[in-house]
């Protein structure tokens, strides 16, 4: 009689990309410093699409509400479009870190980041005032939260070591740069 496997509850910790994960948990300030500008483009033009398309239905067809009605509304129509653009300008640029977009920018300046970090001794992820715990509880609720967040916006805020690459890669790459640079001295 064959034993049966047992079914996992517990989802893998990377998902299948096409492009190289940067980092599963990016911080909020990595994923706002590495954006492109097409991001930022694209963020503004989806804010503005909610404040213009209710201008143009009011051009339409006019709603009548009275003296005073239409400003209130066209302010709630910004700040709706305001979130929308921020959640879009966000999504495309975490996407990257997640390897779900082309990301070839991205993981050269990480690669740039961590080694310039290695070589100056300073932790790679920045230093937290939480326990190792608190940390781990942190990375593990926004561990690829980005890919929920239209319905639970959900970031990063906290410094911490779990972010699902091999970091060893950077330290490989400073030595093999301080090496370049000593023979460079030398010769």
């Amino acid at each position: 009689m064959a034993t049966e496997q047992p079914k996992v509850l517990v989802p893998p910790r990377r998902i299948q990309t096409d492009y190289p994960l940067i980092d599963s948990d990016p911080h909020l300030r990595r994923v706002i410093r590495y954006a492109r500008p097409s991001d930022y483009a694209i963020g503004a033009g989806m804010a503005a699409v909610s404040p213009i398309t209710f201008w143009l239905m009011e051009r339409v067809s006019p709603s009548h509400v009275g003296k005073g009605g239409f400003a209130p509304l066209m302010r709630l129509a910004t700040a709706i479009g305001i979130l929308g653009g921020l959640h879009v300008f966000y999504q495309r640029s975490v996407n990257r870190f997640y390897g779900l977009t082309e990301n070839a920018r991205e993981v050269e300046m990480d690669m740039r980041e961590m080694v310039d970090k290695v070589k100056k001794g300073e932790p790679l992820y920045g230093t937290s005032e939480l326990s190792e715990h608190m940390q781990g509880v942190a990375a593990r609720n926004s561990r690829y939260a980005g890919l929920f967040s239209h319905v639970l916006p959900w970031v990063n805020i906290v410094n911490h070591n779990q972010h699902g690459v091999d970091t060893a890669k950077y330290y490989q790459q400073a030595e093999r740069e301080l090496e370049a640079e000593r023979q460079a001295k030398a010769t």
